[in-house]
């Protein structure tokens, strides 16, 4: 009877950590390089373990959440422009019946910044929503602090 109750509880405890286990298919990279001494592009990095996609910045209403980057005001800098990303891979999804922009295994977005004093730390957040196959992951929000030297 003690064997039957010991495996029951091994096998509820190693139900409890496989369910506990936070998937984390996207990791970020961030970076910097100044072009000059008034301005710098700052690079966010994604990558992407097999199977999984991110979405594009340019996804239309209805769809999944687009990635999507908020900069912190600062009297360090000022943002140049929009962030920047490579095509996307482009794709009908029918579990959104529409065709979306998405981005596989990496990719690099680069966002231009005037530097008000010489060097900066560019912060904010960055909104992303992950998917495979067979699963959609919820959006998640990464801050992110990035110095400009």
């Amino acid at each position: 009877m003690k064997r039957y109750y010991f495996a029951a509880v091994m096998l509820f405890l190693f139900t409890l950590t496989t369910k506990a286990q936070i998937l984390t298919p996207v990791h970020w990279s961030y970076g910097a390089k100044k072009i000059s001494a008034t301005e710098a592009v700052v690079f966010f990095k994604a990558t992407i373990d097999d199977g999984w996609h991110v979405y594009s910045q340019y996804v239309k209403d209805g769809g999944p959440i687009k990635t999507s980057f908020t900069f912190k005001t600062s009297p360090d800098y000022v943002v140049d422009g929009t962030t920047i990303e490579p095509t996307p891979i482009k794709r009908m999804e029918k579990v959104f019946n529409m065709e979306v922009g998405f981005f596989e295994k990496s990719v690099i977005f680069q966002q231009k910044i005037k530097l008000k004093k010489g060097q900066a730390t560019v912060t904010g957040t960055l909104e992303y929503m992950t998917c495979n196959d067979h699963q959609c992951l919820p959006p998640d929000d990464q801050e992110f602090s990035v110095p400009v030297k």
